[in-house]
């Protein structure tokens, strides 16, 4: 039997039960019908076409009728009068174009064997079998699942019509049918003709429609159809239970399926790209795709830098934070940055030991083209705005003192005896003003950045290297420009004489702090020069000590790695003392360059960044009882006051016991103290076995160190 449902001159079947379709065409030299679409359905619902051996009935050779088309044409009108009849007595809940739409929304009452649809919680809706009631409201039903629950009446989302013993045990039955028959398509269909007739339809009226019955399969079917449906319905009324839906406009319609094709689009690319990252995962580390193959197109960008993003707190919006918990879950990872940050070193992106705060404080780890390209101009152009007004200084004897691994020097030493018994000092200062102009591109950049960054795994200048390096660095051997500050001393210390100028020098030698310490304490005398510095320095320190300044010299701590993309890298740590004789010579050295500067800005009246530290007040007697050395200069640096900055005038720095300071050593390469101390500092209170007395070595080994979580577990080391 086959159920039939006439639109238009054309007929559509379409059975629960059997969703084929079957189509043929009736034809013949003088009349054309249009196709039929059969399908097959259990329905009592009947289409019977005249019987017909073959097409050779209906056409003879020279194509006369050989029968009657017209009373074939007769017989198909005939018969679907007949099924609108039948349509018509078999629908329960067909109604006329008078009947209220209350009527259609009249709920069932509950009772004990009826088969329901409830909603669990917000994510499931179950079909369960009504048991019995729970006090005076509620329900116990006996659900899906083969659980037994108490719902309320609000729950139930639907109640199967044409059940009213049904035996739980059939529901997986029941619901395994209705699943394999569900077909959206067929919606489509129904939407046509319903909003042709600008009509609504309850789940029943479409089950009519669709299946061409309103058995309880076949209605659930189209509840099922109808509710899940986001495209060509929508709800016009509810009442409990019991909805009736109306077809959206046309308009409407096209929107909401251009919107469903862009989002499984989406969906596809979304699931290509998880896809991307299982693979990525899953390769060995040389063979992990490269940082910018992930960069390269848009689609993978965004979700990436959703990830980055995700991994160090920095989400921009919310649609950042979205995209990166979507992966995550999909990938069966916990929604954390840690999660994040492991996934991205997982496929490579980031390196195993990559540093956080470089993300987090948005340092810039290389220069674009546009800068490297006008520092290349720069260092092309061998004029010199100041040649006119440079002091030749070359016949001095050029110290340059830095750390082992320096890249840029960017200040050297000279000193000579004065023939009245006098020492004049000179420090040299590099002079990148020659190359840099105010408001220039490359001003404008290394504005932006504020410092070079020094860390154990690299160092990111503020400047272009090869500016840097080869252009603005004071280089041995070679003739330089610089700026150099000279000042002869009294023979307590203070500032006797001072001068500013534009000069050439050629540094003479590039020492450690290391080589310059050995060399003073070799007291050479064809490196007199080196002495005289010393003896300045401790002129300087005692002077400043007078004017109560706080010796602070401390040990510092230097970590440099080798090779930081290794898994395994080889760290290498220097330990520091700011006592040592070269080291306490460069620092009194650029004190008093500071000093002489903001003397010089304060007498011709210039804006500068004049550095002070108000007096604390600080009793340094108080710590009479620390050891001298690094652990008191420790505890006196704890109660000191912040610095502050004065653009106008200068600030009395109580701290270096002077009446102004101005930094003024460091233009290529400036840096804020803060962040190497966040990279290397630790301090921390424990209790040890050994150590009676406040200064006491305690020798500690480490346990754990998890640097991004700002923890390290020491362990004493008995012997």
């Amino acid at each position: 039997m086959m159920a039939v449902r006439a639109v238009n001159s054309c007929s559509m079947f379409r059975s629960a039960a059997c969703p084929p379709l079957v189509s043929f065409k009736i034809q013949c030299c003088y009349y054309h019908f249009r196709s039929l679409q059969l399908r097959r359905n259990k329905s009592n619902l009947g289409f019977r076409l005249p019987a017909c051996r073959s097409e050779r009935q209906f056409l003879n050779r020279s194509g006369s009728q050989s029968c009657s088309v017209h009373s074939l044409v007769d017989s198909v009108m005939q018969e679907l009068v007949a099924i609108r009849k039948r349509l018509r007595v078999f629908a329960k809940v067909k109604v006329s174009s008078g009947e209220l739409l209350e009527d259609k929304l009249e709920n069932q009452v509950l009772q004990k064997g009826l088969l329901l649809e409830f909603k669990k919680d917000s994510d499931r809706v179950l079909l369960a079998v009504a048991q019995r009631p729970d006090g005076k409201k509620n329900w116990m039903v006996y659900d899906q699942n083969g659980a037994s629950c108490s719902i309320k009446p609000q729950q139930v989302t639907f109640v199967v019509p044409g059940v009213e013993k049904f035996d739980h045990k059939d529901i997986s039955n029941f619901l395994q049918k209705a699943e394999d028959n569900l077909d959206p398509t067929l919606l489509e269909f129904a939407w046509v003709e319903l909003l042709e007739k600008n009509k609504s339809v309850t789940p029943e009226e479409l089950a009519e429609m669709i299946f061409g019955s309103a058995e309880p399969l076949e209605s659930y079917c189209a509840h099922l159809l109808l509710s899940k449906d986001e495209i060509y319905f929508s709800v016009q009324a509810t009442n409990g239970s019991r909805s009736i839906y109306a077809p959206r406009p046309t308009v409407q319609v096209e929107e909401l399926l251009h919107r469903k094709l862009a989002k499984e689009a989406a969906e596809r690319e979304f699931q290509e790209f998880l896809q991307l990252l299982k693979s990525a995962k899953a390769m060995p580390a040389h063979a992990k795709p490269l940082k910018s193959s992930w960069m390269a197109e848009e689609k993978l960008r965004h979700k990436i830098e959703s990830l980055e993003a995700y991994a160090i707190d920095a989400c921009k919006d919310n649609d950042q934070k979205k995209t990166a918990g979507m992966i995550l879950k999909e990938l069966g990872l916990a929604r954390t940055a840690s999660s994040a940050l492991n996934l991205l070193i997982d496929i490579g992106y980031f390196p195993v030991h990559v540093n956080l705060d470089i993300l987090k404080f948005n340092i810039r780890t290389d220069h674009s083209q546009e800068v490297t390209s006008a520092a290349e101009s720069l260092l092309a152009d061998l004029s010199d705005p100041d040649e006119l007004n440079r002091k030749d200084l070359t016949h001095l004897k050029v110290y340059a003192i830095d750390v082992d691994e320096a890249d840029e020097l960017d200040d050297a030493l000279s000193a000579m005896r004065l023939q009245d018994g006098r020492i004049k000092v000179y420090i040299h200062v590099a002079d990148p003003t020659k190359y840099i102009e105010p408001g220039s591109l490359s001003d404008k950049d290394a504005m932006k950045r504020g410092t070079s960054v020094f860390l154990p795994t690299a160092t990111y200048p503020m400047f272009p290297e090869k500016l840097a390096m080869e252009g603005m660095s004071l280089r041995q051997g070679e003739v330089c420009n610089a700026v150099t500050v000279s000042v002869v001393l009294h023979s307590d210390g203070s500032i006797a004489e001072y001068s500013v100028d534009n000069s050439i020098i050629k540094p003479t030698y590039m020492l450690t702090y290391e080589s310059a310490t050995e060399l003073l304490h070799l007291n050479l005398e064809e490196e007199a020069e080196l002495k005289i510095l010393s003896e300045a320095a401790a002129l300087r320190l005692q002077w400043r000590l007078q004017q109560g300044a706080i010796d602070t010299a401390t040990l510092e701590t230097r970590i440099k790695v080798a090779n930081p993309e290794d898994p395994e890298p080889i760290i290498n740590l220097y330990v520091e003392d700011q006592a040592d004789p070269a080291m306490r010579l460069v620092s009194e050295m650029m004190i008093l360059c500071g000093e002489a500067i903001a003397t010089y800005g304060s007498f011709n009246n210039l804006a500068l960044p004049y550095r002070g530290q108000p007096q604390s007040n600080i009793d340094v007697s108080a710590f009479a009882h620390l050891p001298e050395g690094p652990v008191r200069s420790s505890a006196i640096v704890k109660i000191m006051r912040a610095a502050a900055i004065d653009f106008r005038k200068p600030v009395r720095h109580g701290v270096l016991g002077l009446p102004g300071y101005v930094q003024f050593t460091s233009p290529i390469r400036r840096y804020m103290d803060l962040l190497a101390h966040y990279q290397v500092g630790l301090q921390a209170a424990a209790w040890v076995s050994v150590g009676a007395q406040i200064g006491d070595e305690v020798e500690v080994k480490v346990e754990e160190a998890h640097p991004r979580d700002d923890i390290i577990y020491l362990k004493e080391v008995v012997r």
